[in-house]
Parts: C-alpha cells; structure tokens; sequence
C-alpha cells in the first residue's frame, strides 16, 4: 500500500503541507523567494516551526514582496526583533532585506524564476527513491545554485537549504515513489514554453 513520506506527520499542518504544497512545482518570482526566504530561516531548526509561524512571517514581512522589504532599514530590524510571532535572528533577519535587494536584481535581469528554473531546463528532476534513508541532503546541483547565489548576494543559502528548496519548489520531485504524490506533482509539471514564450 503506498503511504505518505515518513517526514510528514504526525501533525495535520505537517501532513497538509506535504499533501498540498511540497513538490508541487512552483513557477512564480515571488513566491520562489518567499520559500528560499523560509527555508534560510529553517537553517539550525526544523520546518515545522518555521511552518506553524508561516503566517506571521507572512504579516510581519509584508507579504514577502521583496520590492517593499528592499527598502527596510534598521528600523525595521528593531522591529522583527521585537516581534515574538517569528524568529528572531538579527542575521536572517538582515539577510532577508538584502536578499530581496540581490531578488530586484535577477527579476530585473531574467525573472528570478527563470534563473532557477534554467537549472533544470524548465523540467523538474525526478527521482526514483523509495526509501527515505537514501534522500541525499544535498546535490552538486544544489551546491551550484547555493554558490551563484551567494554571487548574486544571497545569505543563508548554502547546499542543504538549496536542496531543501528545490525539493519543497518542485524543481526536484523528491517524493518516495511509494508516495501517493509523487505521480500527481510530476504531473502537475508544465511545459517551459507555455510558462516561457522563449526556450529558458
């Protein structure tokens, strides 16, 4: 009988996350970046904190758009801190404003999805593992991604939290093939030129 990636449980938000949203391919600008924004966050915790707090990450960083949080300043630091809804760490916290500076960039340039997604040639990868023991943490790919990141003025973005974002973003299908999913969000894949008229 096929069942669920042993990650997600026992709680219903962690298996709602898993059932909805993780692996489904993402191609929007913003919320690529809201993950990878999430997902740096996570970096020493585990995703169910970050996951059960999504919301008032949400409210208190003005809906993840990146074009508002570019023009935070100290002030706005003080803020976060202060505020017990997420966490806070005055690093991430500060990373993330300059993370949607170095965003501002690559939208501007490509389209911060397609610099992603040119990874992979606009088509997830998939995997063929049923066991979850044999997931890698970490890829030579994610690895590639972490360091042409940090070129472009990312923080908290190396090889394990890539990897972890490409899993949750769909660029990788990474659930078990005993998992009832992992057939529905390869289908759920898009052809590159209906999301890009030109080739990526």
């Amino acid at each position: 009988m096929n069942e669920r990636c042993g990650w997600a449980g026992p709680e219903q938000i962690y298996i709602d996350y898993h059932d909805t949203e993780w692996g489904v391919p993402e191609y929007d600008s913003r919320a690529l970046w809201e993950k990878l924004i999430l997902d740096g966050f996570q970096a020493g915790l585990s995703w169910i904190t970050i996951l059960k707090k999504r919301d008032n990450f949400r409210t208190a960083f003005a809906g993840f758009e990146p074009d508002t949080i570019a023009e935070w300043g100290e002030a706005d630091v003080a803020r976060l801190l202060g505020d017990a809804g997420i966490i806070r760490h005055r690093g991430k916290i500060e990373a993330t404003i300059g993370n949607a500076r170095a965003w501002q960039e690559i939208e501007a340039r490509q389209g911060f999805d397609r610099f992603l997604w040119n990874y992979v040639d606009g088509v997830p990868l998939r995997t063929t593992i049923s066991n979850r023991a044999d997931m890698p943490t970490q890829s030579p790919l994610s690895a590639q991604i972490s360091k042409d990141l940090k070129k472009a003025g990312f923080r908290f973005c190396g090889p394990t939290i890539v990897y972890a974002f490409m899993e949750a973003t769909g660029l990788i299908n990474n659930h078990l093939t005993t998992c009832p999913r992992h057939a529905p969000c390869a289908a759920l894949a898009r052809d590159p030129a209906d999301v890009w008229p030109t080739s990526v």
